[in-house]
């Protein structure tokens, strides 16, 4: 399926909600990380990070009353994975076995921050009470550990969940504060990193990229500090200056990246960097209301679809699954939890702009 590519879009252009794969890949413990194909891959278990993405996902679809059936059935199952990898010390398990068993007693920053997105977001928009308690007791307890993180992309998602947090539903200037100080040191970043050609907070381009200015656009909405709008929106006409490519997303490949010097990775191609920028042009959007935001927002949407260097759309109608990424001759065949959940984020972030 390849959509119109001149990004004006309306809703019967754009697939029927279908979360048939969310569904079968999900049982009584949580959503199952991997897939053979589109069948559940057992072996591999479960992760955090998918869990707390379908958390997101699952808070996003609520929104649609014709998703809202699946919503109330799910989003307790994926809350409840959350709180059992909860540590007393704040901080998340990450990896669980098919036998419920945990190999781990700290997961990675990264699976930290997507688990403070997803409470952020459930906290501010859940309609269910009893969900919102516990998932605004999960996000309390994990607060302090934020100070402790060193990853730019899990510092970047404790931004986006305490943005959330403190501006819909908890005003708290401590919170505020904290906020603040997690955005100054991706600035620091930024600025070390920075070079007349290289407008970033690295010196390689890596996987999910967009999650940085993400983040700095977040903390503007809440702050109106004029330097987190400026950064973010330099770095990210940087990010474009990279991955489009006649108004086409190519993400930066996962063989290899693209380092300060050298050139892009064109495969693999991976879904969660579509999906940042998704969510970094929908955040945008919300500040300036701009036409050219929307249709880079549509192009990396559509980048699932087909309008990508393959000319292969990832999403599959007949599963409601999306393959695991774009190769240089084909789609991975497999349909994953982070792919899948990927699109589906993606394509309800879109819908909702759509809308009458």
């Amino acid at each position: 399926m390849i959509v119109t590519r001149d990004h004006r879009l309306s809703l019967d252009e754009i697939p029927v909600i279908n979360l048939a794969h969310i569904e079968n890949l999900t049982d009584d413990t949580g959503i199952i990380q991997h897939a053979l194909y589109d069948i559940p891959n057992r072996k591999e278990g479960y992760c955090i990070d998918d869990n707390s993405r379908a958390l997101l996902l699952m808070v996003l679809a609520a929104r649609h009353p014709e998703s809202r059936d699946i919503t109330r059935r799910l989003m307790p199952v994926y809350l409840g994975f959350i709180h059992y990898m909860h540590n007393t010390t704040g901080s998340f398990r990450n990896f669980m076995c098919y036998d419920r068993t945990c190999q781990e007693e700290i997961g990675s920053e990264d699976s930290f921050g997507r688990t403070m997105m997803a409470l952020g977001y459930l906290v501010s928009e859940c309609n269910v009470p009893s969900l919102v308690k516990a998932g605004k007791e999960l996000f309390e307890r994990s607060v302090p550990y934020c100070d402790q993180m060193e990853s730019l992309r899990g510092k970047a998602n404790s931004i986006i969940g305490l943005c959330k947090f403190v501006a819909f539903n908890h005003p708290d200037d401590l919170r505020k504060e904290l906020v603040i100080r997690l955005a100054d040191k991706i600035v620091k970043e930024y600025e070390q990193n920075k070079r007349k050609d290289w407008h970033w907070y690295e010196p390689v381009l890596a996987y999910d990229n967009a999650i940085l200015p993400l983040a700095l656009l977040h903390v503007y909405e809440l702050t109106r500090i004029e330097k987190y709008y400026v950064i973010a929106m330099e770095s990210l006409r940087f990010l474009e200056s990279i991955v489009f490519i006649d108004d086409m997303l190519r993400p930066v490949g996962n063989m290899g990246w693209y380092h300060r010097g050298g050139e892009p990775a064109k495969f693999d191609q991976q879904g969660i960097d579509a999906m940042a920028m998704v969510l970094c042009y929908r955040q945008a959007l919300r500040i300036n209301n701009d036409k050219r935001t929307f249709a880079k927002m549509v192009a990396s949407y559509q980048w699932f679809l087909g309008h990508n260097d393959l000319g292969i759309s990832l999403y599959d109608p007949v599963t409601g699954g999306c393959s695991d990424g774009l190769q240089e001759d084909n789609i991975n065949q497999n349909q994953g939890a982070e792919s899948t959940l990927a699109f589906w984020i993606s394509h309800f972030e879109v819908a909702d702009i759509l809308q009458p």
